[in-house]
């Protein structure tokens, strides 16, 4: 680069390294610091690139026309080849362009003698606007020239390289920049990645209320936002970091990124697009393991610099969003990056309206994230070959229940959900979730609860793991193998090293692998029979040093439980020695084998002096959220005593009738008993049928001259949007006899307080939505009345 323009930059390149103002690229590194913004680092570098073309724009015309010289070529003669006017007298390294006084046109160039006028001959007629755009390439080329000499990483140095000829050149020729070569033009996979973080929103959230879903969509919104401004690593890093020789695809996408998405932020002369829109699902894969976990250690770092009202959404909430959408991402068969993806109307439409907020945010760059991290107006890793992520996102619901039904599914006597969310509201403390140096956990906290802790914060993560011998072996599964090898041998001395390594590396056993910075430190060895319905487990550990209180081995039989329900294995066998015996019954196992003999015998490996255990898994149970959901639902109810107890707080005198000799009276004649709540033992009334069977033919029968009374017409069937749109705004909870004889054939009521409970909310939810006087309103008094009298006849409840 000898011509003239670019040895009229030497001097402001040697006043940028002496004062230390040039970046080390294009724009900032995403991780690096000396930032405020904690996700934009760029945006510093972009608001000096912006000030910069602000000051050349307001210099008067000469000096103007003197800059543009220096990028034009000479048009004296023909014959000339100087492609631009150099100043006979230089400027030192100090001095910055507002002090130099503008050159006279008649200055002769240093190179070829021609004057300055030559070589901006062709600008005379050019219009102002046309003068500055020219101006702003300009500022872009002296940036540009700057990153090339400080950039250390040579793909990205040769990017930088082209871009700045392309600038030169397009100085030259007064054209657009347009990028040519094999990179294609954007958008280079679809759907995009915003397309499919926001199809991950709707697939896993839609059901939720709206504040919780809002929630999630202002998640997604942040982590878009994020990636729009987060610096990708190299395609040296990643070869690195993934041990792969063949790394083309990557460094294409990396070469496209920075052309198209990374360096037009701080050089806006070149056409920009944000990563999200113009990158889907193959550039996702191959950097959310490291974005992640520099995102989160980066809001763990900077986390004082957030909004308290915020931190606990970041630094609790986030870490598990992203680990759902981990699973959606690495997952094979997930359905969010279908070209066709769609939601059925009711659940999409309720947040596919929002999907205009995530717009690019433009090149000057206001501080979006900044906005969306710390305002207040709408929030309240590791390579994937031979590894499955293990995440604790909800299961989906079994087929023959749909979300309504689910949403269906209460029982009378069910507490408000404005109630509930209000009581919540007093009962999450936000400062209990912001770091390790608070005392989060109470005396009475479940085993796994400082492990479910850490895992939210990403300090330790759960992986299948296991050996290949079709595919190429990873190092770093390899050496998690080793790890798991050397911890099972350790804590089980008993068992020979020879046999746990055979079966460690056996590729017909997995591993679910504790991983805490880096290593392992503990795990479950298993094997799966799909043929048979269940799986054995082999080696249970964790090392010794992190067993107390932490609760990492219940968390571990947690998460194995959650991956087998989604495999559709739901039992567990194993052979236990006596010092193992106590951890598995505090699991779940029993000594009492449900599974028929013929189907494990010859399958499982046989213990002497062992016990064998079973596990039945329920997939209804979301094994590794159970113990926080049992926390939650106590701290709920005795947060709603206290509030009845608050409201009925009154004192009644003391009972007399035992000093006149009364030896004995009813508790419901106690004066304010009844106001507590309390209501009369059950003992008297119906007993309860204990034969599931016989309960089943009763209710049926039951149902079935409930169906065939003249009054039951209103209540045969849900009630239709079309008859009565705000039906469903008023009645949470809606029931009909269609919908009960549906729970019934699915054996949904296993006791007769199920069934009474949604009788009773048919009538109650007709007397909510209509008049007294109404024609429902008598038809439910008679319907109420007669299934009243049909329970007491059938012995359901006492007469």
């Amino acid at each position: 680069m000898s011509d003239p323009a670019t040895q009229a930059l030497q001097p402001r390149l040697l006043q940028a390294q002496s004062s230390g103002s040039a970046g080390s690229g294009a724009a900032a590194a995403g991780s690096g610091t000396g930032n405020s913004d904690p996700v934009r680092p760029g945006l510093s570098q972009q608001q000096r690139a912006s000030q910069k073309k602000a000051q050349v724009r307001a210099f008067p015309r000469a000096k103007k026309l003197e800059k543009l010289g220096v990028f034009s070529a000479c048009k004296a003669s023909d014959t000339c080849k100087c492609n631009g006017w150099k100043n006979p007298n230089p400027p030192s390294a100090t001095r910055i362009d507002l002090q130099q006084q503008a050159a006279s046109l008649s200055e002769p160039c240093r190179s070829c003698g021609h004057a300055l006028a030559d070589h901006v001959s062709h600008l005379e007629n050019v219009s102002e606007d046309e003068i500055n755009r020219l101006l702003g390439m300009v500022v872009d080329v002296e940036n540009l020239f700057m990153s090339v000499h400080k950039e250390e990483d040579t793909d990205t140095k040769q990017v930088y390289f082209y871009l700045f000829k392309l600038l030169r050149k397009c100085i030259l020729q007064m054209s657009q920049p347009v990028v040519e070569g094999s990179l294609g033009s954007p958008p280079f996979e679809k759907p995009n990645i915003e397309q499919g973080v926001l199809n991950f929103v709707q697939y896993k959230f839609s059901h939720l209320a709206p504040k919780e879903r809002q929630t999630m969509f202002e998640l997604s919104k942040m982590f878009l936002i994020c990636l729009n401004y987060w610096k990708l690593e190299t395609p040296t890093q990643y070869r690195q970091r993934t041990q792969k020789d063949d790394a083309t695809a990557y460094k294409l996408d990396y070469t496209r990124w920075l052309c198209y998405c990374h360096v037009p932020q701080s050089n806006d002369s070149l056409p920009r697009y944000e990563t999200t829109q113009v990158f889907g699902r193959n550039l996702l894969k191959s950097i959310f393991t490291v974005t992640r976990r520099q995102l989160l250690e980066k809001f763990r770092v900077e986390k004082d610099k957030l909004l308290p009202e915020k931190r606990t959404l970041i630094l609790t909430h986030f870490p598990k969003f992203l680990s759902m959408l981990e699973e959606e991402i690495y997952g094979e068969n997930s359905p969010i990056w279908e070209a066709d993806f769609t939601m059925p109307a009711s659940e999409s439409t309720q947040i596919g309206h929002q999907t205009a907020v995530i717009s690019p945010t433009s090149a000057s760059g206001s501080p979006a994230l900044s906005k969306c991290l710390n305002s207040s107006s709408s929030l309240g890793s590791t390579d994937t070959g031979g590894v499955e992520p293990i995440t604790g996102d909800k299961r989906k619901l079994p087929e023959a229940l749909t979300l309504e039904d689910a949403k269906r599914i209460r029982v009378m006597g069910d507490i408000p959900m404005e109630l509930v969310n209000e009581v919540m509201m007093t009962i999450t403390d936000p400062a209990a979730m912001l770091g390790p140096e608070t005392n989060l956990l109470t005396p009475n906290a479940a085993r796994d609860e400082t492990a479910r802790l850490e895992e939210r914060r990403g300090i330790i993560e759960f992986h299948v793991i296991g050996n290949s011998l079709s595919q190429k072996s990873n190092k770093k599964i390899l050496m998690w193998l080793v790890g798991l090898q050397n911890v099972f041998s350790h804590q089980l001395p008993r068992m020979p090293k020879e046999y746990i390594t055979r079966l460690v590396f056996d590729p017909k056993h997995k591993t679910l692998a504790l991983i805490k910075d880096g290593r392992v430190i503990g795990g479950i060895c298993f094997r799966m029979f799909p043929t048979q319905g269940f799986t054995e487990i082999v080696f249970c550990a964790v090392t010794s040093n992190e067993q107390v209180k932490k609760g990492y081995g219940t968390h571990l039989m947690n998460h194995l439980k959650e991956y087998h329900i989604k495999h559709n294995i739901l039992y567990f066998l194993t052979y236990a020695d006596e010092y193992a015996i106590g951890y598995f019954k505090k699991q779940g196992f029993s000594k009492d084998i449900k599974v028929p003999k013929g189907r494990y015998l010859g399958y499982i490996k046989d213990y002497e002096g062992a016990t064998l255990m079973e596990c039945e898994l329920n997939p209804r149970i979301p094994y590794t959220e159970l113990s926080h959901i049992i926390k939650r639902q106590k701290e709920i109810i005795k947060k709603l005593i206290e509030r009845k107890q608050s409201q009925i707080r009154k004192v009644y005198p003391g009972l007399t009738c035992f000093k006149e000799g009364v030896r004995q009276i009813p508790v419901e004649s106690i004066p304010g008993i009844r106001e507590t709540g309390w209501k009369p033992s059950s003992k008297d009334k119906g007993k309860e049928v204990k034969d599931p069977d016989v309960l089943y033919n009763m209710l049926k029968n039951l149902l079935a001259q409930i169906k065939t009374h003249p009054d039951a017409w209103p209540f045969m069937e849900p009630v239709k949007k079309s008859e009565a749109p705000d039906y469903y705004e008023v009645i949470r909870f809606p029931i009909d006899l269609k919908t009960m004889t549906e729970k019934l054939k699915n054996r949904y009521y296993v006791t007769k307080k199920l069934f009474i409970a949604d009788l009773q909310r048919i009538i109650s939810n007709c007397r909510e939505y209509n008049p007294p006087d109404s024609e429902y309103c008598k038809c439910a008094n008679t319907l109420e009345k007669f299934f009243y009298f049909k329970l007491k006849d059938g012995g359901l409840i006492e007469k």
